[in-house]
């Protein structure tokens, strides 16, 4: 497979941008939606370059390979690696999860913002599981276990 090279991209660009060239002839082109669009693109591109990157990352781990291996094949330190790849990397999609799993996934997203957290924790997405009625709870209340407080402490932490 050949990679698309730079000609390819521009004109990839210029036929993603419908408002570009000027109508009536102009001879000047809209440079900045042509800016515009080429960053959209390079977004793109570059988002599957990290998704191609992390599915090999997460393969070598799956095959027994140290992140010290790892971070020498990417030539960076293992801490580097470890860093960016420590927790296991899935694709899930939206269209493969339940309803009640995505919207436990909002719920512990908006508990992250909320308590302005930089990460998603244990139990963030414990909170999401348990913000309402669902297969979770369900299965709580028919083992006889009350509901979960609905607030949480400062730093994330259910109080």
């Amino acid at each position: 497979m050949a990679l698309p090279d730079l000609d390819c991209l521009i004109a990839e660009v210029d036929r993603w941008c419908d408002t570009a060239h000027r109508p009536g002839g102009q001879e000047q082109p809209d440079r900045l939606a042509l800016l515009a669009v080429a960053t959209q693109l390079a977004g793109e591109v570059q988002a599957s370059a990290d998704n191609l990157v992390e599915d090999y990352v997460e393969h070598c781990r799956m095959h027994g390979f140290s992140w010290t291996d790892i971070g020498v094949a990417l030539g960076v330190t293992r801490h580097a690696v470890q860093q960016r790849f420590q927790v296991p990397y899935k694709r899930y999609s939206p269209e493969t999860m339940t309803d009640d799993l995505r919207q436990a996934m909002v719920h512990g997203k908006q508990a992250v913002v909320q308590h302005r957290n930089n990460y998603i924790g244990t139990e963030h997405l414990l909170w999401g599981l348990t913000t309402q009625d669902n297969g979770a709870t369900r299965l709580l209340r028919a083992e006889g276990r009350p509901r979960p407080q609905r607030r949480l402490r400062a730093g994330g932490r259910p109080a």
